[in-house]
């Protein structure tokens, strides 16, 4: 029952996105499209389950003065590995996202469940941890990326909706603003207040 709670958490208690608000560096920069938040949260989803697993088996091992450097070589291996993966099998992806992939490695989601779970707990429950945070990011990455992609773009998975009106060249009139940095701080506004509504009116009906 601990570990079902370690993985739910992630996606709706402790989001890291709409929740703890964590990771927003990425989340706003990757977020204009939903395949961009998809790769990037499975990216990061990746880095956070093994680099937690790892942490968690060598923890002992590790001296106190160098337990945080020690953590980042750790995580940016498996960054490294991501790295080569989008690059070789999805290009396109890859050269989305950026900047972004070498920047997983300080990331606050990361490190943080190194140090706040990882390090103090037993294999299998630091790996279901890190799943469970990982979803829950790329969860938040998706629906933020949905949203701006259909009303910054009319699209949706880079598939036409078909239901925008349409200017003389034949593209979709819609509200650019979305696709844009603005567009992100908007979205994710509305997020996190519709997230905090309906914990509260969860919250009421369990009383």
């Amino acid at each position: 029952m601990s570990n079902l709670n370690n993985f739910s958490k992630g996606l709706v208690k402790e989001n890291p996105v709409l929740v703890m608000l964590l990771g927003l560096c990425p989340t706003l920069g990757v977020s204009s499209s939903a395949v961009n938040g998809v790769g990037m949260g499975l990216a990061t989803t990746f880095v956070l389950v093994m680099s937690n697993l790892v942490i968690s088996i060598i923890k002992n091992l590790i001296p106190d003065k160098v337990r945080i450097p020690a953590f980042i070589v750790v995580i940016a291996s498996f960054v490294t590995i991501v790295e080569f993966i989008l690059e070789g099998f999805v290009p396109a992806l890859y050269e989305s996202l950026g900047i972004f992939i070498p920047l997983i490695v300080v990331n606050c989601i990361v490190l943080g469940r190194a140090e706040a779970f990882a390090s103090k707990n037993t294999v299998f429950s630091s790996a279901i941890d890190g799943l469970g945070m990982g979803l829950g990011f790329t969860l938040a990455l998706t629906v933020l990326g949905s949203i701006r992609e259909i009303l910054g773009a009319g699209k949706i998975f880079g598939l036409n909706l078909g239901f925008y009106p349409l200017d003389a060249e034949g593209n979709p009139i819609v509200i650019l603003v979305f696709v844009l940095a603005p567009g992100a701080f908007i979205a994710l506004g509305y997020l996190v207040a519709l997230n905090m509504k309906l914990k509260d009116r969860l919250s009421k009906k369990i009383k």
